[in-house]
């Protein structure tokens, strides 16, 4: 028997949605600068023998070098994204900003304003609603999964779901106290920066968009991953018990997939792409395979990796990836994908879509 604990809104007898919620368009933004796990590791104090490239196939990341910020990362995906969608910011009526990091200007944190006001006056967007909503690594999917509700029921038309993570110098601290591959800290290597928008808008009922939006927190391992400032350091560190969180995930996920499947009416077959949070490349891989033991059933395709060339990128690693498949002419229009959160927290959530024709041409590809 499945434990029933998806947090979500469905259609079911009379209460259908009058609205459905598509994708307009996604966009990202990634610093120029490349720094390999190679050089990464130089620089560490201590000789620690770990060969993180084998353990987490990550090969580099993307790091802001102090030009680019939070807010920086933020605004450049958002316009990306509008220049994708061609839509214009001032049809936008929301825009949340869902980042762990809020840098500006440094790593100075930008508390108030909120970094979704900044980002709406940066881009055009002054007539939008703002509010920032933070959920650790699951936070862009959350802002989905609130104005995937708030579209649906017709509270507004057009949303901007933003964020910006500048979340790299939580691996130049690391590299300073790093002993062991026993370290608490060794998640911080994986790191890498960027900026990322997803524009979501109104739609006939019925049309190609959000199936399915829920989440779960399971609390027991709220303090799996911390993060807070230690020492004179700047910024923060974090500390992560790394295989327990995977050991939760890899217990967890299966229960909760089974039941958003069973939300949906569908098989696991029926999911063409999934995007899982990158992590680190063995972890997404052996996730995939306990899923598909636990079902007895698979996606289509395997699971989208992305972390080898950019790291770990927080809340904006799913569209990270997405934008990267779209790019790349991997996803067609009608195809199901699923993006699937795991947080610090435990989040663990759930993003069912599915692409229509217009958004996948803006990349270059179609049928």
């Amino acid at each position: 028997m499945v434990k029933r604990w998806l947090v979500m809104e469905t259609e079911n007898g009379d209460l259908r949605m009058p609205f459905a919620t598509r994708l307009a368009g996604a966009g990202r933004h990634l610093p120029a600068t490349h720094l390999t796990t190679t050089d990464l590791m130089s620089t560490t104090r201590h000789s620690t023998h770990i060969d993180l490239e084998r353990l987490t196939g990550i090969r580099e990341r993307r790091v802001s070098v102090g030009d680019e910020d939070s807010y920086t990362l933020a605004i450049s995906a958002a316009l990306d994204c509008l220049e994708r969608s061609s839509r214009d910011a001032g049809s936008i009526d929301v825009v949340v900003s869902c980042s762990i990091t809020k840098f500006h200007g440094g790593l100075t944190q930008w508390l108030e304003p909120t970094m979704s006001s900044a980002v709406a006056q940066a881009i055009g967007a002054q007539g939008a609603m703002t509010f920032d909503l933070s959920n650790a690594c699951a936070g862009m999917l959350t802002g989905v999964t609130v104005m995937n509700n708030w579209i649906r029921q017709g509270i507004v038309e057009r949303a901007l779901v933003v964020s910006g993570e500048y979340i790299s110098q939580l691996g130049q601290n690391a590299a300073q106290h790093i002993r062991n591959i026993m370290s608490k800290e060794l998640a911080s290597l994986t790191l890498g920066d960027a900026g990322a928008a997803l524009l979501l808008e109104r739609a006939p009922a019925g049309s190609a968009g959000i199936g399915l939006a829920g989440f779960t927190t399971v609390a027991d391992y709220s303090r799996l991953c911390l993060a807070y400032p230690k020492g004179g350091d700047p910024g923060a560190r974090m500390f992560t018990n790394s295989r327990g969180i995977q050991r939760a995930a890899i217990a967890d996920t299966p229960l909760l997939l089974h039941e958003v499947l069973d939300a949906a009416g569908i098989s696991l077959h029926d999911i063409d792409h999934v995007i899982t949070h990158q992590t680190s490349a063995r972890a997404i891989r052996k996730g995939m395979a306990e899923v598909t033991a636990t079902l007895g059933d698979s996606p289509r395709h395997d699971a989208v990796i992305t972390v080898d060339r950019y790291g770990n990128t927080a809340s904006t690693t799913h569209t990270v990836a997405l934008v990267e498949e779209l790019e790349a002419g991997r996803i067609r229009a009608g195809e199901t994908v699923a993006l699937i959160a795991l947080a610090s927290g435990l989040e663990i959530g759930v993003v069912l879509l599915t692409l229509d024709e217009e958004l996948v041409a803006r990349y270059g590809h179609s049928h």
